[in-house]
């Protein structure tokens, strides 16, 4: 039914478009490495609601909307304190096929429906206090399961996930998202490209149910220095795949630091004829797993970025804390935000590299996809 929800928020295409035409905006940083500072136990975990639950529940933290919901707020409000525009939903594993891990599949569009609610509360809050507008992204993660890679090292053909598995799961979760007051939809961390192409056909179809679009975000992950997805793609070859979604901006996050992230970045602004997006960890993991990079350093990378012009959208991802995202905050304030590419029209296909066929030439570039001025008005 469209247009039936009183609880949606009006389209913020034309809003957010004219902000990122305006300034480079500032999303927050980790939820998890927050959570992790608390340390909540088992017990925290549960609650009363929990309390008998027959497995065990702790990590999981999107569980924590429901029964720590102050926490969840409290750590909102830090990253708005600390000049965050947009924050995300405590939702990166809130949809069924990874909440199957606990029995709770049941609780996905609850989960989602609920964080975006308790988000969209302290967003609302702090843009009183402050008078400016601050969004709620309603965050999309990469579920637990992947499509393309067999579980399997024996049987390459099994899979453990079905497309259309993923499509529902993206499905009740985004409704849920929305529903809760989302702004906009953030398909994020992907490593595996299938698993996006089924939130992106989830998220169209909850368009079509509603009659109405919400801006969205694509967020991928270059894995290693290999410079590819998990699923084996390039940077282009990963844009070629989702570009058709039109999103509001394409980026990277996870997985890498500000540094290494670097080369790839480039190669998505140089690509992009969209907004570009990048919140990357707080630099490689140490032994122990633990993020050491200080705030300074990642916020001094970050806003580089920016003086190269690669960048409308920074925060920060794994290890990141509101200290990182106000010294990232204070290293972009002022500095110029990137212009879309213009991109010569070409048939643009991908399977692990890219592959395009120039439109006036009939040159034929693997790739590479050459930017140019913007074309003739007779061009198609």
């Amino acid at each position: 039914m469209a247009g039936d929800n009183r609880d949606w928020r009006p389209d913020a295409t034309d809003e957010l478009t004219a902000l990122l035409q305006e300034r480079i905006v500032v999303l927050d940083g980790a939820m998890g490495t927050a959570i992790q500072r608390d340390r909540p136990d088992e017990a925290g975990y549960r609650g009363e609601r929990f309390a008998d639950w027959p497995s065990d529940v702790q990590g999981n933290n999107d569980l924590l909307t429901l029964t720590q919901p102050d926490l969840i707020a409290g750590i909102h409000r830090e990253y708005l304190d600390a000049g965050a525009d947009i924050i995300e939903t405590n939702t990166f594993n809130a949809n069924a096929v990874s909440m199957a891990d606990y029995g709770m599949q049941e609780l996905a569009y609850e989960l989602n429906s609920e964080s975006a609610r308790l988000a969209r509360r302290v967003a609302d809050e702090v843009a009183a206090a402050t008078g400016r507008t601050r969004y709620v992204a309603g965050a999309l993660g990469p579920t637990t399961r992947t499509a393309s890679i067999s579980p399997d090292v024996n049987d390459p053909g099994a899979r453990n996930v079905s497309f259309d598995e993923l499509v529902a799961a993206y499905l009740t979760a985004a409704r849920g998202l929305v529903d809760g007051g989302a702004d906009l939809l953030v398909v994020e961390t992907i490593f595996d490209t299938l698993n996006a192409k089924a939130a992106i056909f989830a998220v169209e179809t909850l368009f079509d149910e509603t009659g109405r679009r919400w801006p969205v975000v694509i967020s991928g992950t270059i894995t290693d220095a290999s410079g590819r997805t998990l699923s084996g793609q390039t940077t282009e070859a990963f844009w070629n795949s989702v570009r058709h979604a039109r999103p509001l901006a394409v980026g990277l996050n996870c997985a890498l630091g500000a540094k290494e992230m670097r080369p790839y970045l480039a190669e998505l602004a140089r690509l992009a004829d969209t907004f570009v997006s990048a919140y990357p960890n707080a630099g490689l993991p140490n032994a122990f797993g633990e993020y050491d990079e200080a705030a300074a350093e990642t916020a001094a990378v970050v806003a580089e970025f920016a003086d190269a012009g690669f960048v409308n959208i920074v925060g920060g991802c794994c290890g990141t804390t509101p200290e990182h995202v106000a010294a990232i905050a204070r290293a972009v304030e002022g500095k110029k935000h990137r212009e879309p590419a213009v991109v010569r029209p070409a048939l643009r296909l991908s399977g692990l590299e890219p592959f395009a066929v120039d439109e006036d030439s009939l040159f034929v570039n693997v790739g590479s996809a050459p930017t140019s001025p913007a074309p003739p008005a007779s061009a198609t």
